[in-house]
C-alpha cells in the first residue's frame, strides 16, 4: 500500500508540473488553462474520491482557471493534507483506480 501512496504523490507532482507549465507559455498559456482546469479537477476527484476530494477538485479547477495562480501545487498540497497532516493510511482513501 505504501507503493500506492508514492504513486499518488508522483502523480500529483506530475499534474502540478503540467499545470505550472502553462504559465511559462506567453499568450497561449491562459488558453491552455481552459482545457487543463476541467481535466485536473476530474483527476483530483479520481485520486481522492471522498467529500474532501470533491472540495479539492473544485479548488483545483478554480486555481487552474484563474490567472497567476498556477504556481500553487494543489495536488501536492492535497497529498500532504491526507498523508502528513491527517496521517491517513492508503486504506482510508476509497479510491477507484488511482494508477490509470
Amino acid at each position: 500500500m505504501k507503493n500506492l501512496k508514492n504513486k499518488l504523490l508522483l502523480k500529483g507532482l506530475l499534474y502540478d508540473g503540467i499545470g505550472m507549465l502553462s504559465s511559462a507559455i506567453p499568450v497561449v498559456g491562459p488558453f491552455l488553462d481552459l482545457a487543463w482546469a476541467p481535466y485536473a479537477a476530474k483527476k483530483m476527484q479520481e485520486m481522492y474520491p471522498s467529500k474532501k476530494g470533491k472540495i479539492a477538485s473544485i479548488l483545483v479547477f478554480i486555481e487552474e482557471i484563474l490567472p497567476f495562480t498556477d504556481i500553487i501545487p494543489t495536488f501536492t498540497l492535497m497529498w500532504i493534507y491526507n498523508f502528513v497532516w491527517k496521517k491517513n493510511q492508503v486504506e482510508d482513501i476509497q479510491y477507484t483506480e488511482v494508477i490509470s
